[in-house]
């Protein structure tokens, strides 16, 4: 588990795993709140294995676009159960959210409520069929996801682990972008092309990295790790590691000290 879960993961105390701890929530929060009674326990609490829970959280929820939830169900728990990776991934996701978000009190209201966290989950089931060539189906989940998450990211982008799309508003995410691990992204970024160039044209985000709400990154270039774009800016030169750019176009106005991790401080100040 990377450093910036540290602090999420001891909070796990004497569960075996965040899927112990969401089960746990949704016992308890299904003894609150008899409204969700039902939901909880078809798909969490009576749910066999990590797999069934992801899998009928997100498949209910892309069923609002009037799909049949079985289907879905049974696309995302094949591919849940084929891939231990985007298992792992998921749960660093989770422990990501529930660090840097502070208004997410909760491993469940990550999983239940958050439309970010539903859009980068729907994303990897995507890109394992893009990678597995299904392309059609990929593309056409993503654009699903699109439509109801709200988040539009191309089922070839490549997104490491301990991601956070912070709201996940209007959040654009071009075919041959890279995200390494342990990255947050808050709503209205885009990682675009420029033009009508072909081929490897989209940003690098390196590990680490945070980007503020509005920032636009455009072209094949790459964000140094531990960096952070602030809020409204444009990037179109590549970002030196440990250090923030800001404005249009965004210049760096100031270097970090080498053990600052801003995906894991989201401090918006310059």
């Amino acid at each position: 588990m990377q450093a910036s879960n540290n602090a999420a993961a001891k909070e796990l105390g004497a569960f075996a795993s965040v899927w112990s701890a969401i089960r746990a929530e949704a016992t308890d929060l299904a003894r609150r709140e008899p409204t969700l009674q039902t939901l909880l326990e078809t798909q969490i609490i009576g749910a066999e294995s990590d797999a069934d829970i992801i899998a009928h959280v997100i498949s209910a929820r892309l069923a609002v676009a009037k799909i049949d939830a079985r289907d879905l169900f049974g696309l995302f728990h094949g591919t849940l159960l084929e891939r231990a990776d985007i298992r792992a991934a998921i749960e660093a996701d989770l422990l990501a959210v529930r660090e840097r978000d502070p208004a997410c009190t909760t491993y469940l209201h990550a999983l239940l409520n958050l439309k970010g966290f539903h859009a980068l989950q729907t994303h990897r089931i995507a890109h394992a069929l893009w990678t597995d060539d299904r392309f059609e189906i990929a593309s056409w989940l993503s654009n699903l996801a699109s439509l109801v998450f709200g988040p539009d990211i191309h089922p070839a982008a490549r997104i490491g682990s301990s991601i956070m799309l912070d709201h996940g508003s209007g959040i654009v995410i071009g075919e041959t972008a890279v995200i390494e691990d342990e990255v947050s992204i808050l709503q209205n970024v885009t990682l675009g092309g420029t033009g009508k160039e072909t081929g490897d044209r989209h940003p690098k985000i390196r590990h680490g990295v945070m980007i503020g709400a509005g920032a636009k990154i455009l072209g094949n270039i790459e964000i140094g790790a531990f960096s952070k774009i602030a809020a409204g800016s444009v990037v179109l030169k590549p970002v030196p590691a440990h250090c923030t750019v800001a404005g249009v176009p965004a210049a760096v106005v100031r270097i970090h000290r080498n053990d600052e991790i801003p995906a894991e401080t989201m401090d918006q100040n310059i």
